[in-house]
C-alpha cells in the first residue's frame, strides 16, 4: 500500500469541556504523535497487518519525530518542509474534537514518485493535500493498474484533474460534489460517510448502505484516515464493497473507542482477536 499525502504532528489535549472564546483550561491528558489524513492511514493499515509505505513531507526536527514514530510504516519523505504542526482538542464525555493546523499550506514539495514505487503497491491512497505530488502518483497507477483510493474530506483544486485517475471515492458528508457529479467524472466507485450514520455507497448503478457500530466513543479525531486506510486494504484484497465497507466501520470504530495514546495498539490487538 503506498498511502501519499499529508503528515502532522499533533499535539492532543484532552478536556473536561472546549475553552470558550477568551478562557483558558487545564487538560486531563496531553500525547505527542504523528497525525494526518496520508500518515494515519498508513499506520492503520501497517497496525491491520498490511506493508504501508507514506510518501509525504517531513523536514526538520518535526519531520524527525514523525519519522521515529511512524515505524513500521516505510518513509519516504520528499522536499524539506513539513510536517505540519496541529492542535487538537478532545472532550473527554463524547470524544468530540476540535483542530487548529496549517495542514499543507505553504508546502512546496518535489512532484517527483519513482514509478518503482507505485508499481510495487497493491492500492495507491491519495488524501489530495500535497496536489501535485498526489497527481504525479495517480498518473503512475493509472499506466500500471494499480487501483488509486481517494480521501475526499474536502474540495481541493487538484481534484479537477485527480478524479479521472480514481477508482474509489470515499467522500465525507461534507465534500462539495454529489454521488452523481463524481460518478461523471469518471470514478466508478463513490462511498460516502455520514459521521455517525449509515455509510452508503453506489457502483454502476447499485447501491447500499452500511451501519456505523454504536460503540463508546473516546476520541475522534483521525477516526476517518483509519477507515479510509482501512477501505483501502480491503481494495488490495479484493473485498466486495459491501462487505469493504462493513470492515472499514469497525476498524474505525475500533479507532475511536481509543485514544490518540493507544488506537494503534488497539487496533492491532483487535487485528490479532480476529
Amino acid at each position: 500500500m503506498l498511502c501519499v499525502g499529508l503528515t502532522t504532528v499533533d499535539v492532543t489535549q484532552l478536556v473536561e469541556e472546549f475553552p470558550a472564546p477568551g478562557q483558558k483550561v487545564q487538560s486531563l491528558d496531553v500525547h505527542l504523535a504523528p497525525g494526518g489524513p496520508a500518515a494515519n492511514a498508513a499506520r492503520a493499515v501497517a497496525a491491520l497487518g498490511h506493508r504501508a509505505v507514506l510518501l509525504t513531507a517531513l523536514g526538520g526536527e518535526l519531520g524527525d519525530f514523525a519519522r521515529s514514530r511512524l515505524h513500521p510504516v516505510e518513509v519516504r519523505s520528499v522536499g524539506a518542509g513539513g510536517p505540519a504542526l496541529s492542535m487538537v482538542a478532545v472532550r473527554e464525555r463524547d470524544g468530540e474534537r476540535t483542530v487548529v493546523s496549517r495542514n499543507a499550506a505553504g508546502l512546496d514539495v518535489d512532484p517527483v514518485v519513482d514509478p518503482a514505487l507505485v508499481e510495487a503497491a497493491d492500492v495507491v491512497l491519495v488524501d489530495g493535500h500535497l496536489g501535485p505530488l498526489a497527481l504525479v502518483a495517480a498518473r503512475h497507477a493509472r499506466r500500471a493498474g494499480v487501483p488509486v483510493v481517494l480521501d475526499a474530506g474536502s474540495w481541493k483544486p487538484v481534484l479537477d484533474e485527480l478524479l479521472p485517475l480514481v477508482d474509489v471515492a470515499a467522500c465525507s458528508a461534507s465534500f462539495a460534489l454529489s454521488e452523481a457529479e463524481v460518478h461523471a467524472r469518471g470514478v466508478p466507485l463513490v462511498i460516502r460517510t455520514h459521521g455517525p450514520r449509515p455509510v452508503t455507497w453506489s457502483l454502476g448503478g447499485a447501491t447500499g448502505s452500511r451501519p456505523v457500530p454504536v460503540v463508546r466513543v473516546r476520541d475522534t479525531n483521525g477516526a476517518g484516515d483509519v477507515w479510509h486506510g482501512a477501505l483501502a486494504v480491503a481494495v488490495a484484497r479484493g473485498v466486495a464493497v459491501d462487505d469493504a465497507v462493513r470492515w472499514a466501520n469497525e476498524v474505525a470504530a475500533v479507532r475511536v473507542r481509543h485514544t490518540a495514546r493507544d488506537w494503534v495498539e488497539g487496533l492491532g490487538r483487535w487485528r490479532n482477536g480476529g
